[in-house]
């Protein structure tokens, strides 16, 4: 019978995985090479990430340095930069880009905690739906006598299981991401 919730446990994972790539690429004063991951470059005609382009790496707490593999494309890489979201102006020493981070502010990080709250508010709502689908597809099944009570009261007793441990896991997320912006 297990089998038959193992795919909507797999749509749950990945709500979480798509969750943790969302934190990741959130700003949070330090350098993380995760906020390019959504910058695509025009390069030579087709949108390319960053990373595919060019080694960016750490160089300190709060710098991020672009190196590019082809130098001709340091002015493109720059100018998506500048029109992304991430708020940041890189400075151009000829080869690399520096993406300095700034300090936040108590103001920011408190925008930042109530995004990511909204942003595990969503996974949550997400999971749930997941959960509400299943049940639906058991009852069904049940209606059409392809699974007995029995079966039914385990498999939604299996689907609450599976839903509470993602649910757990989406609190986890959201909290060591709003210990992360606030200790900085």
């Amino acid at each position: 019978m297990n089998e038959l919730v193992k795919p909507y446990q797999a749509n749950m994972q990945k709500t979480i995985d798509h969750l943790t790539a969302e934190l990741a690429a959130v700003r949070a004063g330090r350098a993380n090479p995760a906020v390019l991951d959504k910058i695509t470059v025009d390069y030579y005609g087709t949108p390319t990430k960053i990373n595919q382009m060019a080694a960016v790496s750490v160089a300190e707490a709060r710098i991020l340095v672009i190196s590019p593999w082809d130098p001709s494309t340091i002015s493109k890489i720059s100018k998506a930069i500048m029109a992304s979201d991430i708020g940041i102006n890189p400075t151009d020493d000829g080869r690399n880009l520096r993406l300095v981070f700034p300090q936040l502010t108590e103001e920011r990080r408190k925008e930042l905690v109530k995004g990511i709250k909204k942003m595990g508010e969503d996974a949550k709502v997400a999971v749930r739906n997941i959960r509400r689908d299943a049940i639906e597809k058991f009852k069904q099944m049940e209606k059409k006598s392809e699974i007995t009570e029995d079966d039914l009261k385990d498999l939604t007793d299996d689907i609450q299981k599976a839903t509470d441990e993602k649910i757990k896991a989406v609190d986890e997320a959201v909290k060591a991401k709003e210990n992360e912006i606030m200790e900085i």
